[in-house]
């Protein structure tokens, strides 16, 4: 075959080729689109929440836990008997270790504390890492509220995680028809993420030392 023949054969080939992914390049390009719509409007809504989008649920400390988080760490004997007394069943303990660090906590999202009345496991704990403590000085951490994905942002008229709140407008309140948490009131029992109907979570709490760090 010819150098001029072969040439001719392949353009051809090359020119079929060009015809038959025609379509497949009208499909693709929206998608390509879309894709970079998205990943646009991911960094932007990060940068306009970088404090609460970046930060995932986090495990509490059960009321009265002693500060630092290291000393009762380090004071809790595991005994569990915080666990056995709660009402609420909201307190555990992970033995391997990756909540919690091995202590007792509570994961929110999963069951809150409900602040039950006698508060029985700060008054059961034998080693002190629970102290008893009146209500008003419990800080398990605080919650914080994102706006953007807060079904009241579509104008749906929601107050679940204030009508739940155990502690109620001292806590948590509505101020310019937007959940307001005040952070001087709210003892971080995470009622309100555990009730909150979005996914992910508009309202979460974030431990003390989480806080903490964040404030700094």
């Amino acid at each position: 075959m010819s150098e001029e023949k072969r040439f001719a054969r392949r353009r051809f080939f090359q020119e079929g080729l060009r015809e038959l992914l025609k379509p497949l390049s009208k499909a693709v390009e929206p998608m390509e689109r879309a894709i970079r719509q998205f990943e646009s409007l991911a960094a932007e809504s990060k940068e306009k929440t970088p404090a609460l989008s970046s930060l995932p649920s986090v495990w509490l400390r059960p009321p009265g836990a002693i500060h630092p988080d290291s000393s009762f760490v380090d004071t809790c004997s595991r005994c569990r008997k915080c666990i056995e007394v709660c009402p609420a069943q909201c307190i555990d303990i992970d033995p391997n270790c990756q909540r919690g660090n091995g202590a007792p906590y509570i994961k929110p999202d999963e069951m809150a504390c409900v602040v039950c009345e006698g508060l029985k496991c700060m008054h059961t704990c034998p080693t002190g890492a629970l102290s008893p403590i009146p209500i008003g000085e419990i800080n398990m951490g605080t919650a914080v509220v994102n706006h953007q994905i807060c079904v009241r942002s579509r104008g749906e008229d929601c107050t679940i995680c204030i009508d739940t709140c155990p502690i109620g407008s001292v806590a948590i309140e509505l101020r310019d028809a937007k959940v307001h948490v005040i952070e001087d009131g709210c003892i971080g029992c995470g009622v309100c993420q555990q009730q909150c109907p979005t996914e992910p979570k508009s309202i979460i709490v974030l431990s003390r030392e989480v806080w903490e760090q964040r404030v700094r």
